[in-house]
């Protein structure tokens, strides 16, 4: 990812969101050529100048110091996945150290942590939405990971390139944005992550959607939230996910679908649960 391409398009998309009225500007009476707000508008709201700002947002500036990164993402009305892909793009890119390119390991007590939450769908992302190790139910009602070669078990690549789950995941289109937000968040997090280049660049090709929604520049961190999925053989089924960084990988997230007690989805869980154990 070329950094100063990416914070031209980055400021510039965000600005383009935020109309005068919205930042408490007043009418001054001069013909908008463009959606948004203006250069020098943004300076001022971020106490900085309309050149400084120029710069910065030409990728010619430098790192800038963390009370300059705050105004602008005060006047941009940033939300917090907004205001760390600023940083990640104006300050952290400024080391040169590679993203590992060495396997992600799940240490054994998550693995078993996997198993004991035998009564949920629960797995493990890693760099780039790898799926590092997942239990049965996740297997069953997203998609056998296991199955799967090992550089192959991707969430990302799941979502927009297997047309299983445009059958299977409710809200679809929904969904499959959001993990294209994901991805931009962790680009800027890891620049230079081959990997991730080359996951996005087979996206591109192969994903009619991709591009627009990866040109959009919107980002999203993994917190919470609900998911449907439609399951061949138990029918329709709603999930709460909560989303957890265990201590020690801030590459890592322990992901679980969480179902109410007593709910149907709790009752087609069981079903699902006495069928993969039939099969082992």
């Amino acid at each position: 990812m070329d950094r100063s391409s990416e914070i031209a398009a980055f400021l510039r998309s965000r600005r383009a969101g935020i109309t005068p009225d919205r930042a408490g500007l007043p009418a001054d009476g001069r013909t908008r050529r463009v959606p948004g707000l203006r250069r020098d508008e943004v300076a001022r709201l971020a106490g900085v100048s309309t050149e400084y700002y120029t710069r910065l947002e030409q990728g010619r500036a430098g790192s800038p110091s963390p009370e300059v990164v705050e105004g602008l993402a005060r006047a941009l009305q940033l939300n917090p996945s907004e205001r760390e892909h600023l940083t990640n793009l104006l300050i952290r890119p400024a080391t040169t150290r590679r993203t590992p390119t060495s396997p992600q390991r799940v240490r054994p007590g998550l693995h078993l942590m996997l198993q004991t939450l035998d009564h949920v769908p629960a797995f493990v992302l890693g760099r780039r939405a790898d799926v590092l190790a997942s239990n049965r139910l996740a297997r069953e009602v997203l998609t056998d990971f296991d199955a799967l070669p090992a550089p192959r078990r991707n969430l990302a690549r799941y979502y927009l390139l297997d047309p299983e789950a445009r059958e299977r995941v409710a809200d679809w289109e929904q969904v499959a944005a959001e993990t294209v937000a994901i991805l931009r968040l962790e680009a800027g997090r890891h620049p230079r992550d081959r990997r991730l280049a080359d996951l996005v660049g087979e996206l591109t090709l192969k994903s009619p959607e991709f591009s627009t929604w990866w040109n959009d520049h919107r980002v999203l961190s993994r917190t919470h939230g609900t998911k449907s999925y439609h399951h061949p053989l138990v029918g329709d089924l709603h999930f709460s996910y909560e989303s957890f960084q265990p201590l020690g990988d801030i590459d890592q997230t322990l992901c679980v679908y969480n179902v109410e007690p007593g709910s149907s989805t709790a009752e087609a869980l069981q079903l699902l649960t006495s069928w993969t154990a039939s099969k082992l």
